[in-house]
C-alpha cells in the first residue's frame, strides 16, 4: 500500500528519517561524552523509545505519569518525571512505578520534597530527586542559589530520599553559569550534583558549549517541525513527521480548504514563519487560519493552484501536539506503508 492510499487527515513518518535522526542525536551527545535521555512526550510511541535506547540513550524523559507508566509497561526500565507530583494519588502511582523501573523525579519546592519523602519512606523505598531551576521560561524551577543549597539539604537529609542533582529547561547560557555556581554552593556542604540535566532541541547541536551538563533531553529531533527547521537545529528533508491533507474546497480562486484543521495540525503558531503549518507542495501558501476540521489556505501566491480532491503534505509547526491528536502513526519507506503505530501514551 502507498501512503497515497491512505485516507485524510492522517500522520506519516518517514522511518530512514526517523532512524537516521535517532542516530545523528546519539552520535553528536556520545562524540561530546553528554548522556542522552530523550523526551518521549514528542513521538509517544514505546516502538520509537525503544529505538532510541537501542541507538545508546541511557533512560527517557515523560513528563507525566501515565506517559511513565505506558513506557514501563513496554520495558523501559529508566524514567525521569521532570515534574513536580503532589497529590496524593500520583504520588502512590509512583511508588508502584518505581518498584517495576528506575524513576527519578523533580522539586522545586519544599512541599514536593515532603511528599515525596513521605511516600518514598511509607514505600521503603530510596528515591532520587533533582532540584529544578528556572531556565527563564518562567515556568517551574526556584530562581536562586539559595533555594538549590536549601532544597539539596532537605533532600540529603531526607532519610529516603537521595539528591539526584540539578535540572534546568531549556539550555541557555545563563542555565549553565547557574548551575556552575549552584555546584560550587553545593560543594560546601558536601553534595555533589551527579547529574546535571538540560535539554531543548532547538539548541541540541550546541550541547556541548553548556559545560555543566552531564545529560541531554530532546523530544522533537526524531520527527523535526517547521519551527525547528525555522530555527535551524533541522533541515527540511531532514523532518521525519507529517500529515497529509486533501483539498475538499476551492471557494475563490485564492483561497482553498483543507481537511485537516487545529484537530490534526494542532493550533500552536510558528515562531518566526506565518500560518499553521508549511505545505510541501505549495510553500508560497499560506495556512491562515484553523478551524476544528478546516484549513482555511491562502493561495493567492502560488503560480498553479491546488485543486479540489488533491492531496498535499503539511509540516506541522509543533509537531509534539500534532503527534498527539491522533491515535496512529503510519510508518512509511519512500512512500511505501510498513507499518503502523498507535500512539499508546497520547491524550492522558
Amino acid at each position: 500500500m502507498r501512503i497515497e492510499e491512505l485516507d485524510t487527515p492522517v500522520a506519516v513518518v518517514d522511518l530512514d528519517r526517523l532512524s537516521a535522526n535517532i542516530e545523528r542525536l546519539q552520535a553528536y551527545l556520545d562524540k561530546h561524552g553528554i548522556d542522552n535521555r530523550p523526551h518521549i512526550k514528542t513521538h509517544r510511541i514505546p516502538a520509537i523509545a525503544h529505538m532510541q535506547m537501542q541507538a545508546g540513550a541511557v533512560g527517557i524523559t515523560c513528563q507525566t505519569l501515565s506517559e511513565a507508566e505506558v513506557m514501563c509497561s513496554a520495558g523501559i526500565s529508566d524514567i525521569f518525571l521532570p515534574y513536580n507530583l503532589l497529590s496524593q494519588t500520583k504520588l502512590r502511582r509512583l511508588m508502584l512505578l518505581s518498584r517495576r523501573a528506575r524513576i527519578s523525579v523533580t522539586a522545586d519546592s519544599a512541599h514536593t520534597v515532603e511528599g515525596y519523602a513521605r511516600a518514598a519512606a511509607q514505600e521503603g523505598t530510596t528515591l532520587p530527586v533533582l532540584i529544578e531551576m528556572d531556565g527563564g521560561y518562567e515556568r517551574c524551577g526556584v530562581t536562586t542559589t539559595a533555594e538549590v543549597r536549601a532544597l539539596a539539604r532537605q533532600i540529603d537529609s531526607a532519610a529516603n530520599l537521595h539528591f539526584g542533582g540539578l535540572m534546568v529547561y531549556p539550555c541557555n547560557p545563563e542555565a549553565n553559569a547557574f548551575m556552575t555556581d549552584s555546584k560550587m554552593l553545593l560543594a560546601q556542604d558536601g553534595l555533589a550534583a551527579e547529574r546535571v540535566s538540560g535539554g531543548s532541541s532547538f539548541v541540541m547541536w550546541q550541547a556541548h558549549e553548556f559545560t555543566e551538563f552531564t545529560e541531554y533531553r530532546a523530544g522533537m529531533y526524531v520527527y523535526g517541525d517547521r519551527n525547528l527547521v525555522d530555527a535551524g537545529a533541522m533541515t527540511l528533508d531532514q523532518c521525519s513527521y507529517f500529515v497529509l491533507a486533501t483539498v475538499v474546497s476551492r471557494p475563490t480562486d485564492d483561497r482553498v480548504v483543507l481537511d485537516s484543521g487545529s484537530k490534526s495540525l494542532a493550533a500552536d503558531s510558528a515562531r518566526k514563519s506565518s500560518g499553521h503549518g508549511l505545505i510541501i507542495e505549495y510553500p508560497e501558501a499560506e495556512l491562515f487560519k484553523l478551524s476544528e476540521e478546516h484549513a482555511h489556505v491562502d493561495v493567492s501566491r502560488c503560480t498553479r493552484k491546488p485543486e479540489i480532491g488533491e492531496r498535499v503534505t503539511v509540516l506541522a509547526n509543533h509537531c509534539c501536539v500534532s503527534n498527539n491528536l491522533f491515535s496512529r502513526l503510519v510508518g512509511h519507506r519512500n512512500g511505501e506503508v510498513e507499518l503502523e503505530w498507535p500512539i499508546l501514551a497520547k491524550g492522558w
